[in-house]
Parts: structure tokens; sequence; C-alpha cells
């Protein structure tokens, strides 16, 4: 099904991976869906089957050949694992998957990910292993376990990173946002099974891949970048003996770049400048035309960042390279490609089918929205929340919901993606508005960099300046966009992130569902200015970077009108006396910035120093209220879904603080929601306020960026300066306890019996 070719390559290039490469069929953005498909439903059952097993029939008392997955999670390697998992197991077992957390996928979405299509698949005694805490010495030495998250030259002694690799891949559309969420596919079509990321219990990447090899020979398929493998390779050489084969999903063998051409028979999509044998690094094809994004990502066996380089000499390692598949035989067939043929007829064939989707495992399954009905009841101050997604930020969602509605109206969530979660994480809040029966609360995808970090060239990818403070595994995003592991207790909410779109909306062609397009932040923001009433004003809550803000005063249409007040949770006022600092902890060289302000200070300036009334909750007085005791000990007591929630999630905080050095700084999380009560004004929090005239730092120097300084020249700004942290403690517990406005319903557990139950009149 292949042509194939033997050439010698660098020995460091490949550190003894066998390198798999082919044509590319297409140019622009789709740069790896297709090809890594091809990679592996096109040369698998040529090597595996006919290289591996015998040519005759595989006896029956032959052993099955055990296969490790090493996989970036990206679509396409779904429909490898597919494929695998479709085969007879008595000749092809798929023992183990690991996830490599430096590419396509973010790990805690990845991972849950994986756990449903193998749940799927009745497969959930195959090891899924992804991350890891461990790190690599100055001197080189690893530690065990180290996590993968980040490229071998760049791996320091935590999870925390800059993105000179992955910066190519873009965050949001058509990149990390898309992956994390399968095309906004995963949660309306995989069912979800028992298993799923739990803190400090989710096997690591290298444990599994010890574990697998250590228990005999197994063939090791890489469809991701090198970086687990490579550290198992380095850490447990004696292991080799067990690899039987590797197999690796890229790498640009015998690139050409022919400028300016394209072939007379090609495609529509072709570009001038991108035909022909070029990498597929498409965010980098003017100044990288040769890389292969599965060598770019951790090019440290691969010369000049990503081009495999074909050498002769002693010094080359001989591979095996696909060049290219093999014509479909069938010339009126709409499949350019006979593997195709091969890989629709295995996944068709009734063998290893998967048990059931979402809504064919439940007999009474219905998608139903919640709309809630308040009557005419007074509505209260119009509120937008613009969050990003960190743990405080839902309890804050979680307060606000549960405020009467005559004393705020939530008119609209903004999502913050530069912040402390990754976008995908906004299924996270559809989940939890769907919980408090508010299906009717529009959510605004907004902005994946702070201001300024944007490519100039090509918006869709960014530096990662400030964003790298933020620890890629335990204790920032893995746990982030997992909710801590909790976030699939929450019911699952019909509405989703999704990528239907039509031409309209910018997409190369109509789809089935354009309704159901994610909004972005600009365009709920707008939504809500068109439903105001005369002389009506919205009061703003930030608890996140301040990037939403920034752009929507830049984008006009007199927004500064109609804002009544900004409410900024974030912030360190440099007072004598609370000389605690900022909490920019993994960059202590800026000693004086908070996260929420560091994370865009650009966009902070530009809020802060507006003519807007701004109101800063800042750390300083946050901390009076970051007592896990306190706040535990008060809402034990109450019985409703939402503070039965609440408690089990700051419980797990607290638990995971006292365990491991990477939780240190659960504390910081908790004074995230004091702003929400702030707003409120509830008298009984006795806060008061300071008025002073304040600058941001923005002068793009990581050691002062974020902080903020008292100036004359500065804007007037209101400071929450004292409050009673005890009120405070049982006000937030008393409201989380209230009946009024509770869940509508309670748990995914309870999802599931709803729809295991006939309906016996129950009012939809």
């Amino acid at each position: 099904m292949g042509v194939w070719n033997r050439v010698n390559m660098p020995k460091e290039s490949c550190l003894a991976f066998c390198s798999l490469w082919e044509d590319h069929l297409h140019s622009n953005h789709f740069r790896k869906s297709t090809s890594s498909i091809i990679h592996l439903v096109a040369v698998f059952p040529l090597l595996m089957l006919a290289s591996l097993l015998t040519p005759s029939v595989t006896p029956v008392t032959a052993k099955p050949h055990n296969i490790l997955v090493d996989t970036d999670v990206d679509t396409d390697d779904f429909f490898a694992i597919l494929y695998l998992l479709k085969q007879n197991r008595s000749e092809i077992n798929l023992k183990a998957i690991t996830i490599n957390a430096n590419s396509w996928a973010d790990a805690g979405h990845a991972v849950n990910q994986l756990y449903d299509i193998l749940y799927m698949m009745d497969r959930d005694d195959i090891a899924v292993g992804v991350g890891g805490e461990g790190g690599i010495l100055q001197d080189g030495t690893m530690l065990p376990n180290v996590g993968g998250y980040l490229p071998l030259i760049e791996q320091d002694l935590s999870t925390v990173g800059g993105c000179r690799y992955r910066q190519a891949i873009p965050p949001g559309l058509g990149g990390q946002l898309d992956v994390d969420t399968n095309f906004g596919i995963r949660k309306a079509f995989l069912p979800q099974g028992n298993r799923g990321y739990s803190p400090l219990g989710q096997p690591t990447a290298q444990e599994v891949i010890i574990q697998t090899l250590s228990s005999g020979p197994a063939t090791v398929i890489i469809i991701g970048a090198h970086t687990n493998f490579a550290i198992f390779l380095t850490t447990h050489p004696h292991l080799k003996k067990n690899v039987e084969h590797i197999y690796v999903m890229g790498g640009g063998v015998r690139s050409k770049n022919p400028t300016g051409c394209c072939p007379e028979n090609s495609r529509p999509v072709c570009r001038i400048g991108q035909c022909g044998d070029h990498g597929n690094l498409f965010t980098g094809y003017t100044s990288n035309p040769y890389a292969e994004f599965n060598i770019f990502l951790d090019p440290f066996s691969a010369y000049q960042d990503g081009y495999t380089k074909e050498v002769t000499g002693p010094h080359s390692a001989r591979v095996l390279v696909a060049k290219r598949a093999k014509p479909n035989r069938d010339p009126a067939s709409l499949l350019d490609r006979e593997f195709f043929n091969d890989f629709l007829h295995v996944l068709s064939a009734p063998q290893q089918s998967g048990r059931f989707n979402l809504t064919t495992q439940f007999p009474y399954y219905k998608e139903v929205l919640y709309m809630p009905n308040f009557g005419n009841n007074i509505r209260g101050k119009a509120v937008v929340f613009d969050m990003d997604m960190s743990i405080g930020d839902f309890v804050a969602l979680i307060y606000l919901l549960k405020v009467p509605v005559n004393v705020i109206e939530i008119k609209g969530i903004l999502v913050s993606c530069n912040g402390w979660a990754n976008a995908a994480t906004i299924d996270v809040i559809y989940d939890l508005l769907h919980m408090m029966g508010r299906d009717d609360i529009p959510v605004g995808l907004g902005s994946f960099f702070a201001l300024g970090q944007e490519n100039a060239l090509l918006s869709t990818v960014g530096d990662c300046k400030y964003r790298k403070a933020i620890p890629y595994g335990s204790g920032g995003f893995l746990d982030s966009d997992t909710l801590f592991g909790l976030s699939r207790m929450l019911p699952r909410s019909p509405r989703r992130y999704t990528a239907e779109n039509s031409v309209k909306f910018g997409a190369p062609r109509d789809t089935d569902h354009p309704e159901l397009r994610q909004p972005i932040a600009l365009e709920v923001w707008e939504s809500i200015a068109k439903t105001l009433d005369p002389g009506q004003k919205v009061t703003i809550l930030t608890n996140g970077p301040l990037t939403n803000i920034a752009k929507i005063l830049a984008a006009g249409q007199n927004a500064t009108s109609i804002i009544e007040t900004v409410y900024i949770v974030g912030g360190y006022t440099n007072e004598a006396n609370t000389r605690s600092g900022g909490n920019v902890f993994t960059f202590p060289s800026n000693k004086d910035a908070e996260f929420n302000i560091f994370l865009d200070p650009l966009g902070a300036k530009a809020v802060i120093e507006s003519i807007l009334d701004v109101v800063l909750i800042p750390l300083n007085i946050q901390r009076k209220v970051s007592s896990f005791n306190h706040i535990l000990k008060n809402l034990k007591v109450e019985k409703t879904p939402e503070a039965k929630f609440v408690h089990r999630l700051l419980s797990r905080l607290y638990h995971l603080q006292r365990k491991h050095k990477s939780y240190h700084h659960m504390g910081m999380f908790l004074g995230e929601v004091l702003g929400a009560a702030i707003m409120v004004a509830d008298p009984v929090l006795k806060a008061d306020m300071d008025v002073a005239r304040l600058t941001v730092l923005a002068n793009g120097d990581l050691s002062t960026d974020g902080q903020i300084r008292v100036d004359k020249q500065g804007s007037l700004i209101r400071i929450v300066s004292t409050l009673d942290e005890f009120a405070y403690y049982g006000h937030l517990a008393n409201l989380l306890g209230r009946k009024n406005q509770s869940a509508v319903i309670g748990s995914f557990r309870e999802q599931k019996r709803i729809w295991t139950t006939p309906n016996t009149g129950r009012n939809w």
C-alpha cells in the first residue's frame, strides 16, 4: 500500500526512530489532520500486519503484538487509535497510551477525551499516562517522571516554561481549541465513563511507558512530538531491548521548496510558494519551509529545528521511509488513496465495535435547556462577568448565580483565554450554567493573547511571554482545565463549544448547524448593549486578565458611556503594612505583581488608566479571606447541590495544598470570590475603600510588568481596604446554602438517572 525508500539519517536526528513520511496532500491549515491519518492507516497495515505478522494466517497460539501509542491526541490520532482498537486482539493488542503534552492538545482535555473513547470501545483496561512533575537538573540529570510538557531543551525543574516551538500551534480556531474539543463533537457524541483525570492520582507518561515495556516486548508508535519516548530512552536504556519496533509519524524527508510553483493539475487550494514536498509548518512556512510539526515541536533529536536531514557515513542511521501512499485503483472513487478503503473497511467491521455513544447509551436520553422563570420580578444591576476560568472564578460564578435576581441580573459571561485555563474549558462554564438552570446566559469566547502578544503577520499565533508563568502541570493548566478532576461531576449541558460555522461567519463552507457557532466576546458584549433600556448601564466584574475589557474599549462604539463601574479582582498595592508581595510565584524576580494584572499588563493599563469608574479588589484584601479552614467550616452545614460541590472542590484544593509542593499556591484562588461579594455590596461585610491615583507598569520588563504604583499623574481608583472577614465567610456559606435559585440538576449522576428512567409526567 506504500512506496518505500531506505535512506541514511543522522543518528542524533532520529534517536533510532523509524521516520515515516509521504507527500502532503494539501497546504492551508488542515496541515496535519489528514496527513497523520494517512501516516498510520496507510503504513500500519503494511508494517504491522505484513512485516510483523507471518505471511500466512497467524496461529491461534501465537502471542499478540503488544502496542504502545504515544500521541498528541490530535483529532486524526483518534482515528488511528480507533483503527488499532478494531484489530483482532489475538494479533494486535493496544496495551497503553501516553499523551504528548507539548503539542496539539492540552493535557487535561486530552486525557479525559481518551478515557471516554476507550470507555465507548469497552477498553477501560488500557492504561493512559500524561504529564509528571519531575524535571531536569542543570547538569542534565533527569529526575523521575519528567513531565514532558516542554521540549527537552526547555525542561527545567518544574512544568513552567516558554513556548518557543509550541507557539507555532494556534491556540484557537484550527488549533488547540478545536483539538481539545474534537471540533465540538466530543461532548455531543462520546459517552462518559468512570475513569477521569484526578490530581496526584493520574498515571504519568513515564510510569506507563516503563510499566508497559517492563512487562515484555512491545511495538511503539509515536504520532506526536518525541518528548516522552526520548526521556524514556535516556533514563531507562536497559529496557530498550523490549522495544520490538518504533514507528514515527512525522519528519520532512527530502522536502523541497519549489518557490512560486503550482502543478498544472493542482487543486484550487494550492497556494503560490506552497506546493510540492514542502513541510507542514504553515504558521512558519516562510522562515521554515521544510519542517514537519511532530519533529519541529521537540527538535532536540532533529537538526535545524525540525528538518529531518538525510546524510551518509558512520554517524547516520539506516531507516525505512514511506515515500507516498498508493492512489486508489478505482478512478471513480472520491477517495484518492487506496488505504482509505482499508481504513473504512476496518472501522465498518462489526468486530470490536463501540458499545454506544452518548445518545444511545441511555434509553431515555433527551437534551433539555433550562430557562429561568423570574416572572415579573424587578431586575437588579445589569452585570457582565469576565473570567479566565480559574477555580476561584467558578466559585465566584456560582455565587453570582445565587444572588437574588432583583439584586443583580447576569447579562452575559466573557471568557479570557489567556489566563489560568485553556479555551476549551468554556464547556465547563456551559455545564455549570446548565446545573444552575441558566442556559439563557450567553457566553462569549474572548482573547487568546495578551495585548501585543499576537503575531503581527499571523494573528492566530503568538507569544506566551506572560502566560508562560502558569504551570502546565499540577496546580496549573492540567488541573484548571479539569476543575481539579471534578468537572465531570457536573451535569452535561446541551450547549458546548462548537466549530460549526457558515460562510457568513468566515467558514470555508456552510455547515449543518451554523446556529451552534460559538459567539466571541465582542459579539456578546454588543448584543447586551443593544438590549439595554434607555439610560441603563452595565457593571463589569473581571476575575482574570483585562484583555477583553481593553478590546471593548478600543472598539469604541461608546463603550464607556454604558459602563457604570468595573470591579477588578487583581493587583497588589505596595503598602508598608502589607509587605507580603505579589503572587507571581513562578517569576520570583517580580516581587510585587499579581497574576491577573501580570498576564496582560498592557490590557490592565488600558482599563485602569481609562476614564472608567474602577474599583480594585487587590491581593492585599483578598488574602484576608483566604482561609480554607474558615470557608470549609462554614460550608459544611449547607446542603444545596451547589454548596456541596463548592465544599468538595475547595476541600480538594486544601488537601492538595498540604500534600504536594506543586499546590502550595492554592490559597490564592479563594480570594477571587471576594470581588463578587464586594460588587453585591452586602452591608454585613462592612467593606471600606480608600482612593488613590494609580498607574500600571507595562514596559516589557518581566521583573516589573504588572506592578501597580501610586502616581500623582495616575487615574483615581477606589481600592477596597478593609472588611469583616468572618462576616464574609458566613455570608458566602449562607448564600450558597439558600434554596432560592438553587441547582435545577445537581450532577451528572443525577442526569444519568433521569436518562435511564421512564418519563412519568416529568416536567421537562
